[in-house]
Formats: C-alpha cells, sequence, structure tokens
C-alpha cells in the first residue's frame, strides 16, 4: 500500500482517468435528473428521452464539447474527492480498527463503513464548489434547455460570478446533499468491492489480476448506484437552483415527490448506472495499478523509514 500522500495522489489520478470515458453520461444524467422539475408528469416535456437518445441529441446539436461541458471541474472535483477516498480510506480503517479490536488486519464490516463514508464525505465537502460549477455548465444547453439555465462562459467565469453575487455561501449551496450522496456512496463502494473481491477469491478461485479487479469493481458500482442515486437528485437541483426555489435537502426531497412522484428522485438512474459502472470499474481497477506505481516510486526516492511515517 503507497504512504497517505502517495494513496492520494494514486486515487485522484485513477479517478481523472476513469472520469474522462464518463463523463458524457454523467452530463445525461444531470439533465434527466433537471428535466420537468416541479412539473407534474402529463405536464413535463420529455427533451431527453433516456441515455442513449440523451447522448445522440446532444452531440447532434451541441457538438462533443456539449457532452464534455464542465470536464475542467470534474477533473478537480475526481483528483479532490477520490484522492481523499482512497487516500484516507485505509489510514482511518487502520487507526479505527487498532482502537476497537488492537490488530490493524482485523476486517470489520462496520469500522470499513465508517472509514469509506467518513473519507468521502471529507472529499465530498473538500469538492463541492467545483461539483457545483460543473453541474450548472452541464445543465446549460443553448437548443434544449432543462432546469435553471446559467450561461458561464468557463468554470472560472462560473466561480467570479457565485463569488460576488453570493460569496462564499453560493459556493458551498447545496454542501450538505453532496456529503451524504457521497457519504452512502463511499459507505459501501471500498466495502463492498474488497467484499465482492474476497468473495470471488474464496468462492470461485479467481486470481490476483485485472480480472478480479473488473469483477468486483462492476458490483461496488451497482451498489453503489442503487444507493447514491436519491441523495445525488437532490443534489443535482440543489446546485442547479437560483435563489431559494428549495430551503434545504428535505425541502427539495419533498417537494419532488410531491409534485413529480416517488420515482422521481430516480430519474436519470440509467444514465447514472451507465455513468457509475465504467467510472467504478476504471478508478478501483486503475487504482490498484496507480498505487502500485506509486509506491514503487516511493520505494526508490523516500527512505524506507520516512515512507513509514507518511
Amino acid at each position: 500500500m503507497a504512504t497517505t500522500p502517495g494513496a492520494f495522489i494514486a486515487g485522484g489520478i485513477a479517478a481523472c482517468g476513469a472520469v474522462t470515458v464518463t463523463h458524457p453520461f454523467e452530463t445525461v444524467k444531470i439533465r434527466l435528473q433537471l428535466q420537468g422539475e416541479l412539473q407534474s408528469k402529463k405536464d413535463a416535456p420529455r427533451l431527453y428521452r433516456g441515455v442513449l437518445h440523451g447522448v445522440s441529441v446532444i452531440f447532434k446539436n451541441e457538438g462533443p464539447q456539449g457532452l464534455f461541458r464542465g470536464i475542467g471541474c470534474a477533473y478537480i472535483y475526481q483528483m479532490i474527492l477520490n484522492g481523499c477516498r482512497l487516500g484516507f480510506y485505509e489510514p482511518l480503517r487502520t487507526r479505527v480498527t487498532s482502537i476497537i479490536f488492537k490488530d490493524p488486519n482485523m476486517q470489520s464490516l462496520g469500522v470499513n463503513i465508517f472509514a469509506g463514508a467518513t473519507s468521502g464525505i471529507l472529499g465530498a465537502a473538500a469538492g463541492s464548489p467545483f461539483f457545483l460549477i460543473k453541474t450548472r455548465l452541464q445543465s446549460y444547453s443553448p437548443f434544449l434547455p432543462v432546469g435553471t439555465q446559467h450561461g458561464y462562459k468557463n468554470a472560472i467565469d462560473g466561480m467570479k460570478k457565485i463569488w460576488y453575487s453570493e460569496g462564499i455561501v453560493g459556493l458551498y449551496r447545496g454542501v450538505g446533499p453532496a456529503m451524504i450522496r457521497t457519504g452512502f456512496g463511499s459507505s459501501v463502494q471500498l466495502p463492498t468491492y474488497f467484499f465482492a473481491k474476497r468473495r470471488l477469491v474464496k468462492h470461485l478461485g479467481i486470481k490476483e489480476g485485472p480480472g478480479l479487479h473488473l469483477a468486483s469493481s462492476a458490483c461496488s458500482g451497482f451498489v453503489v448506484c442503487c444507493v447514491m442515486h436519491p441523495p445525488d437528485t437532490v443534489m443535482s437541483r440543489m446546485y442547479n437552483q437560483t435563489g431559494n426555489l428549495y430551503s434545504g435537502l428535505f425541502d427539495c426531497l419533498f417537494k419532488t415527490i410531491r409534485t413529480e412522484g416517488v420515482l422521481a428522485i430516480y430519474k436519470g438512474f440509467f444514465a447514472h448506472l451507465a455513468r457509475i459502472l465504467p467510472h467504478t470499474i476504471l478508478t478501483l481497477s486503475l487504482a490498484e495499478q496507480t498505487n502500485k506505481l506509486v509506491r514503487r516510486l516511493e520505494n526508490r526516492v523516500l527512505p524506507a523509514k520516512a515512507a513509514e511515517k507518511l
């Protein structure tokens, strides 16, 4: 295992590689979540009718740049989020396990969930302003607009406008549901990944390697999507709102269910699944490799005792 700074770097690099592939599905997911916002089902327009239709419509009207809106912010956010999530998970798990069980190698599902959730919440809080800008850039469309349209020239322009009009509070709008969303996802992502990995090795005899990483990541990605999609929908709407359309996450949740029905919180689920499955597979599979590369580099550059302290 790489040192904490090394794992942070390795996790961030792995996540950036994954987001390059999956970002278009994130764009479609956000537009599906905002489509028909606070409108009854019979009155809501269906400009985007699903994952593939959304990708084709955006590509046709806006080109590749439409699908990749906000990719710069996505890279920064992924570096922060997954750097924290993959960098802090093992140190947190080891420390808490040592305190409770007096054995850092002991595997406890409860401790694993706690470590995963805590590391994810830290990353979500730190990266929230970048996710906010990313969401607003992705929701914007000059051809088929859904939700509030912000029309920022780029990420820097968006940051400036929010800072000058709303200050730091504006940049951290929606951080509550973002932390809950990521806490839910993180609490199951790594524990599910390692649980699936151990079971696949034990019951199916799959050897360590890319095949095992791929299968374990797929199991983890599906569970993550099921758990985190409702707070993800709330987060997207709170990030994209102007003014005080929603006073808080519960107000957003209740208004959405009351006007659009309970299934509205799962709008864009298949687009989310199309993004989260390859994203989780690529992130965790790449993280295995980047951790090894970073560990090798650390062994060459850092003295053994210094590396142990980090």
